[in-house]
């Protein structure tokens, strides 16, 4: 598992950004899958994820997901949830010690925000969807009503696809100028005519500041470039694969 120096600093805080290696699942789940809504057979997925909430300090049951949407929605965890009646959701925060809230991702940024003084920490999904939706900002709101403040939140960014492999078409551009026209500086031309290529960690971390949060780490690190490390969804797709594995990002408070 990959952690955050920013978050590891931080005293009963636990944190990981799991890769997919360390786990029992095969093929092209190979190893660590922890997504309940991939094609993988459960009782693997369930062991993957036993580790990864051993790996957190939690019991199995006490490791919680959404069922994600690509929205800005937030749900906020006071007790564990089953996989049937996960909410629909793209970030969780809790103050609950040993309830570790994460999100699942393959691709898409996943940010990890912890405020050690007021006990609160989150966990977003944020892909383009939902960071041009604002679900960066309303995780921040989230926390703010369970008592933490923006000055003592600190945020980290996981393994996520990076500029130099993630092409768009020009009708994606259109959004995001649409949104504001100075998201121009998030792409650049692509060899392909009318396609371009996107930053989607830059503008994450645009999100990040715009939200108010002045403590920001991104790991730096490409999820469609190390096949042996992590998952991919365009990878996969670009391989015709006929299913991918999903990471786990996760965070809890130890007490």
């Amino acid at each position: 598992m990959l952690q955050a120096s920013s978050l590891t600093t931080l005293p009963g805080i636990r944190h990981a950004f799991f890769t997919r290696s360390g786990g029992v699942s095969q093929g092209v789940y190979s190893s660590l899958n922890g997504g309940v809504g991939s094609g993988d057979a459960p009782e693997k997925v369930a062991e993957n994820r036993a580790r990864m909430a051993a790996a957190l300090g939690v019991s199995a049951d006490r490791l919680v997901t959404p069922f994600q949407i690509h929205s800005p929605e937030v749900v906020v965890a006071q007790e564990p949830w089953t996989r049937d009646s996960r909410p629909r959701a793209d970030a969780v925060v809790t103050q609950v010690p040993r309830l570790a809230i994460g999100v699942s991702t393959a691709d898409c940024g996943p940010l990890l925000f912890a405020d050690r003084e007021a006990g609160v920490i989150g966990a977003a999904h944020a892909g383009w969807r939902g960071a041009l939706s604002g679900v960066i900002e309303a995780t921040v709101a989230a926390m703010e009503r369970l008592g933490a403040r923006r000055a003592s939140i600190a945020a980290a960014l996981g393994p996520t696809i990076r500029q130099s492999n993630y092409e768009v078409g020009p009708e994606f551009v259109e959004r995001f100028l649409a949104a504001d026209p100075a998201n121009a500086r998030y792409f650049e031309r692509s060899q392909r005519e009318d396609h371009a290529m996107f930053d989607l960690c830059g503008y994450i971390a645009q999100r990040v500041e715009q939200a108010g949060l002045t403590q920001f780490e991104d790991l730096g690190l490409c999820t469609y470039e190390e096949p042996e490390r992590f998952y991919s969804f365009r990878r996969s797709t670009h391989r015709d694969e006929p299913d991918y594995g999903r990471h786990i990002n996760a965070i809890a408070l130890s007490d």
